[in-house]
Formats: C-alpha cells, structure tokens, sequence
C-alpha cells in the first residue's frame, strides 16, 4: 500500500494507544488538564446500583428530593499573596459516599483546574475546605475529600449500561456560580454513547471520551454536577456541552454527561491509587464507518458482512499488537468477546483491563477471521 492508499481512509490517526481523535471542531464548555496534586491512599469502594427500578409515579420532584441535599457547589480559589486567596471560578459536585470522619465529593477535573484551595459549599450555603484525592484529566474526573460532619445525604449511582434514549433525566447543579445553586432542569437522554474530543491544556489528545447526549440544559457552572434518573440515582456526570459547530453555527440542547459506570470506576482507582493507569494495545485507528465501500473492497479487502469496527492504521515497533501479529488495514470487531462497532467500544472494554493484563482481540487480516490474545504492556502515553 501507498501513501495515496492510506489518505483514501479518511481521517486517519495515529496514536500510541487505541485512542484516537473526533473530527468536527466543536467548541465544548470547560478547562481541560490538572498539574499534579496531592494523592490519598484511603480505600473507600463504591458501586453502581443495578437492582432499583423507576416507579411508574416517580416524578421530577421526587427524583430532585432524593439527591439534592448531596450536591454541591465546587469552588476554586487561586493564591493573590503569601495568605490570601481570590475565586477564581466554580462548578458543581455530588457527594456519593462517607467513610468515617470523611466524605467524598466527584466533580469534573476542569472545575479544579490549577486550584491553590479547593472550597465546598453544601446544599444549606455552608462552605467547608477541601482537599485534591486525585484526578484524571481523560475522562474530566476529580475525587474531592471533605469532613463528614456536616453531610446529611450522598448520592447514589445507578446504571448507565441500562439507560434509554428518550428516558427522562435532570441535570443539577450551580449554572453561572453558586448564586444559582441546586438548580434543576429536566431532559430526555438524546443518545446513550457518543465519543467527543478530549484533550489537555498541555496540548495532549486523549483521543475522545464516551458519553452520554442529553438535551437537559447545561451551562458553566452546572460541570461536574450529577444528571439523574427518575429514580434519583446518578447515571451520569454533566461535564460539557455544545455551544457551536465548526461552521459557527448556533446549537442549543447538545450536552453531555460521564456515564455511572465509568464514573464509579474512575473515582474507585482516583481514591485507592491517586490516579488512574491505562493500558494501551499501541495502534493509531480509523473507524470503519469512515472508510468507503469501494476501499474495504480494494484496500481492506473484508468480507461484506464486515459492517464495523476499527482499522489499524499503524503500529508501535514490538507494542502489544505488534507482538501479537496484528498488521497495518487489519480491522478489528471484537474484544473479549464483546463487539467493537468504533473506537468508542474499543476503548470502553480495553479500559476494563489493567496494565500486563491479557485480552483476546477479534479481527479480520482481509478476508480471514483472526482471533488473538495480546497482553497489555503499554501503558497509555508511554
């Protein structure tokens, strides 16, 4: 293949990892990126709940009772002086678990971005100091460590692998400041999994984030508050939205929202390790959907019954495809398993694993269906 063959695969991306990058150009609200802070080693181990249902009389009102009193406003304070501070923005939060003498507090890691002090104000306006547990700048994810003391209710996490689009969820939290707090506007969830850019300040791509679409409003300030169920279980962390297209034109009723089950997942490794370690199978990628019929026919050379997954598009030299046998324009549709339609699937069932761990990859080398096991010793960004 040639360099004219390989710039007939639109969109071609290539990445250390299995990540790779959405085109399109959307502006998002919110800051990316943390410096290092301070980690904790506390254990404190929470789940998404899978047994609740929604009652058929369940209403906004009821839903909003049931969690409010958890949700915060996150306040980011930027050092003036040797002794003194200046706010220098605020977001939302939710607290989802006490642990003794300490609760915990999940927000976006854009809220706190670059912080000298970290303030909570509860739902009562009683503000407490807070301290940095740790943080994931892919997923825009920050654990928080409060006193206990004064918190009466934490949230809890339902299901985001059961949600459904056209369900009806609200989005709470502090849009435009804390002056607004324990606002709540309701929606319907628009699509259960969309993969949007995700990027640093430092200028690093990580390649896109899997989330949830919902047309509930969400403006600055309403980041890192919870977006709910009707059962008033948190199936989702609000982190951005759309505010225009490439083109510049307006949107309206576009944000998007952390699923619960990688949010628990997240914040479980932020409070035991202080930060989260990704592996990576070390290929740059193309979805399928992007490459046209006539080149899966002449260049990829699959079966016609190939209808997804992700080609790969380059290799890292003696990285864990590599090593396994995977070759540049192998397509692959299966993980452990489970069917990769894009890189969004590809992505959600690698960051299951843990680094040396060992996944079995499905994939086509033209016309022949290969199945292989390749362990994960790349660590993302290596």
């Amino acid at each position: 293949m040639n360099n004219m063959a390989d710039k007939s695969l639109t969109k071609i991306i290539v990445t250390g990892a299995v990540a790779g990058v959405l085109g399109g150009g959307a502006m998002l609200y919110g800051q990316r990126g943390l410096e290092d802070m301070q980690q904790s080693q506390q254990k404190v181990t929470t789940k998404a709940d899978k047994t609740v249902t929604i009652a058929k009389d369940a209403t906004a009102t009821s839903a909003y009772n049931k969690v409010s009193d958890a949700v915060v406003s996150v306040l980011n304070f930027s050092q003036t002086g040797k002794d003194s501070f200046q706010e220098a923005s605020e977001g939302s939060g939710v607290i989802y678990k006490k642990s003794g003498d300490a609760a915990y507090v999940v927000t976006n890691n854009h809220v706190i971005n670059g912080a000298a002090q970290i303030q909570v104000m509860l739902h009562d306006g009683q503000k407490v100091t807070a301290t940095l547990v740790g943080k994931d700048a892919m997923t825009d994810l920050a654990v928080l460590k409060i006193a206990a003391d004064k918190v009466t209710t934490t949230a809890a996490f339902g299901d985001s692998n059961k949600i459904q689009v056209g369900q009806k969820v609200l989005a709470i939290g502090s849009p435009l400041g804390s002056q607004y707090a324990s606002s709540v506007t309701e929606g319907i969830i628009s699509a259960k999994k969309r993969l949007v850019e995700s990027s640093s300040e430092d200028g690093q791509n990580y390649g896109g984030s899997t989330v949830i679409q919902t047309d509930a409003a969400i403006n600055p300030g309403n980041s890192g508050g919870p977006l709910i169920n009707f059962a008033g279980q948190v199936i989702g962390i609000n982190s951005m939205k759309l505010s225009s297209s490439a083109s510049g034109t307006s949107v309206e009723g576009m944000g998007f929202a952390i699923p619960s089950n990688q949010v628990v997942d997240i914040v479980n490794k932020l409070v035991k390790y202080g930060q989260v370690t990704r592996p990576a199978i070390g290929i740059g990628l193309v979805e399928l959907s992007a490459v046209t019929v006539d080149d899966q026919k002449s260049l990829l050379k699959i079966p016609d019954t190939v209808k997804g997954g992700v080609v790969v598009m380059s290799l890292i030299p003696n990285g864990p495809a590599a090593k396994a046998g995977i070759q540049k324009y192998d397509v692959i549709t299966g993980i452990d398993g489970k069917t990769v339609t894009g890189q969004a699937d590809l992505r959600e069932e690698l960051y299951k694993h843990d680094l040396n761990d060992t996944v079995t990859i499905t994939y086509y080398h033209q016309a022949e269906k290969k199945t292989v096991k390749v362990k994960l010793t790349q660590k993302l960004g290596s």
